[in-house]
């Protein structure tokens, strides 16, 4: 059989690390400015009963960056595609279990929605599927200057960007584990590619999407979070068919990294 030429090239561009050979599948996608070593907490959970794939999005991580395309990805479109061309290389075709955080949440759900049969269950981090405040039927954590003042500072002071943004994101302190891994990450992350996918997170709007999910759903919403408040999990679950919602103890955005076993704990469930 001739081998798809294209395949290398999507395991390289995407850097996709395969983990396992069991029969079901675990794929984790990242939130915006960091890479798939966030999940690096969880992963050793499920090692003796998944096959589990993580990679880094075009421009993130030590994915291809000569592989960005700022107009593919302008919009959450261009990444939900890369999801689907991941499974594609890997021959994936049916029950996998997409955990995703934060912007992968909403990137998640499109893929989901163009290839329902490929996945077989949905898990949600931290997901907030419109930044942007509507009242006052929807409230999201900001207003539109809010966002705009925020790609102001990447534009004007990159660094100071990332130093500012990191303990916002984990509410944690600068010294603290998962605040430098944060600042780190958003550092070394090229800022071209950086502020293009800023700029597609912040300002997409994926509500309408939400009732045309399929696959079974599993919420997990931070109790204290300044980027994706408890509104947006309640927003999630009741447009969402068939889903869960649970409302972790947890300060910040990052659960998966600052508090893992609370994140297992649900996943395992749900799956089970």
């Amino acid at each position: 059989m001739l081998i798809d030429q294209k395949v290398p090239n999507i395991i390289s561009r995407n850097n996709v690390k395969v983990f396992g050979s069991h029969e079901k599948t675990i794929l984790y996608a990242h939130g915006f400015g960091c890479h798939q070593g966030m999940w690096d907490a969880i992963t050793p959970a499920f090692a003796s009963s998944h096959k589990q794939v993580v990679f880094d999005y075009v421009g993130s991580g030590s994915s291809d960056l000569s592989a960005f395309d700022p107009q593919r990805y302008a919009e959450l479109a261009g990444y939900a595609q890369d999801i689907l061309e991941i499974c594609d290389a890997l021959e994936l075709t049916r029950d996998v279990t997409f955990v995703g955080h934060s912007v992968s949440c909403s990137i998640g759900i499109m893929a989901s929605i163009l290839r329902p049969g490929l996945f077989a269950k949905l898990i949600l981090v931290g997901p907030n599927p419109c930044f942007i405040n509507h009242p006052p039927d929807y409230l999201g954590g900001f207003e539109k200057s809010d966002l705009e003042d925020l790609l102001d500072l990447m534009d004007q002071n990159y660094i100071g960007w990332a130093n500012y943004l990191a303990p916002v994101v984990s509410a944690e302190q600068a010294s603290d584990s998962t605040t430098l891994a944060l600042t780190d990450s958003f550092c070394s992350t090229d800022p071209i590619a950086m502020k293009v996918f800023a700029k597609t997170t912040f300002f997409a709007d994926n509500r309408s999407d939400l009732p045309k999910v399929t696959v079974p759903c599993l919420i997990l919403q931070h109790r204290t979070d300044s980027l994706a408040p408890v509104s947006t999990g309640e927003y999630l679950h009741t447009h969402i068919p068939n889903s869960q919602l649970t409302i972790l103890e947890v300060q910040g955005h990052c659960a998966h990294m600052s508090a893992p076993d609370l994140v297992i704990d649900a996943i395992r469930q749900f799956i089970d």
